[in-house]
């Protein structure tokens, strides 16, 4: 039996809506390259490792549903993995990087589950790491997590529509603790300004019990409660605060084909002694940290970028306040759209004192490169050659 002409053509009006309606998106980055690091505790090391790269290895699903009356339905899965090895990133979480559903509308977006916080959203852009220095060019230790070492859980997050340029954003993350609203919550806040040349941005995030509400949060397994859950000599004898905040601001302004950007960020790991017993107990550890950058694009394929940060920490029980100096270079050669190899140097001197590993001594601060083993010493070079492809 023959179908009329006016059923088929209705079945294909239908099969078009239906297109038109919804979609679902497969993407991903593979990253690999060379490291070189000159004091991997102690030692030189040559590795092939994902550490550092300019994007982590991932790959994700995103989709949108037209609901009707200009509002749609979203979602992101999206999964971190260690290329060298097939396993999975952010200890082990399947879809670590990010995972959430939502509401988009001309009011703005509504977004629930694993997600980023607003000095991610705010900040980040504006830091090397963010735009072709990778991990390595990252603020010491991420102190400030503007380079996304940590993804928040449990949260709700509302993203305004661009008004005049003007883009807000609040976050606030349930604690899940019966009988307190406040135990392991975070809330975040910010603001964004684009126009023309010129982008601007400023963020505020504090979380209560951040060893195990946001530190921890990162690992499949069970977390540890009582020894901190970061991994960096910068940070880690701060993990026993009750509170962690972060306030900054950075920019970017582009004349031509340079852009010159930088960022500020104060950092404070409130009552030490909280999550776990701290001879320091009561104090209070104070980040600020500063960064200038410059890169320019010197043809469609080539870019160079350079950077200077510099990390200094607030004096605990009298000790000489920790200091970190770090520079670093960047080239990135296009091959086709999608794939581009590139070159990443840092150089690091760290100065004065920090809290132990562990949190309950004074020691000499050493150079630690983000994403890397630590120096022995004071100082640490480290440099990746890589390649990158996009889908």
């Amino acid at each position: 039996m023959k179908m009329s002409s006016l059923a088929l053509a209705a079945l294909v009006a239908v099969a078009g809506i239906a297109k038109a309606q919804s979609s679902v998106t497969l993407y991903g980055v593979a990253d690999d390259g060379l490291v070189l690091n000159t004091n991997s505790a102690g030692k030189h090391l040559y590795a092939l490792a994902s550490t550092g790269a300019i994007q982590n290895s991932r790959w994700g699903l995103r989709g949108t549903e037209d609901l009707g009356g200009g509002v749609k339905a979203i979602f992101k899965l999206e999964n971190g993995f260690d290329i060298n090895t097939g396993k999975f990133s952010q200890g082990g979480l399947e879809f670590g990087r990010n995972a959430f559903v939502g509401v988009q509308s001309s009011y703005g977006t509504v977004t629930l589950g694993r997600q980023y916080d607003s000095v991610v959203d705010f900040i980040g852009e504006f830091e090397a790491g963010d735009q072709w220095g990778g991990a390595f060019a990252a603020h010491t230790g991420d102190i400030d997590n503007v380079n996304n070492s940590f993804r928040t859980n449990n949260s709700l997050k509302y993203t305004s529509q661009s008004y005049a340029g003007i883009t807000l954003q609040g976050m606030y993350s349930f604690g899940g603790v019966a009988g307190s609203l406040s135990r392991n919550q975070a809330f975040s806040f910010g603001v964004g300004y684009k126009s023309g040349p010129l982008a601007l941005g400023a963020a505020y995030l504090n979380v209560r019990n951040p060893n195990v509400s946001f530190f921890g949060n990162s690992n499949q397994n069970a977390i540890s409660a009582t020894v901190s859950n970061l991994s960096s000599p910068v940070t880690s004898g701060y993990g026993s605060a009750n509170t962690y905040q972060v306030i900054g601001a950075g920019g970017a302004y582009t004349f031509g084909a340079a852009t010159i950007g930088g960022t500020y960020t104060n950092t404070k790991f409130y009552n030490l002694g909280s999550s776990y017993a701290s001879p320091f107990a009561g104090q209070t550890g104070n980040f600020n940290n500063a960064e200038v950058n410059f890169k320019y694009q010197l043809t469609p394929a080539l870019l160079i970028g350079t950077a200077y940060d510099y990390t200094r920490a607030g004096k605990i029980a009298g000790a000489s306040a920790a200091q970190y100096h770090q520079a670093s270079l960047g080239v990135d050669y296009s091959l086709s759209k999608r794939t581009d190899v590139y070159l990443i140097s840092v150089y690091q001197r760290a100065l004065g004192n920090t809290l132990s590993t562990t949190g309950t001594t004074i020691v000499p601060a050493v150079a630690s490169i983000t994403g890397l083993t630590a120096s022995t010493n004071q100082n640490q070079f480290a440099a990746r050659v890589g390649i990158r492809t996009r889908f």
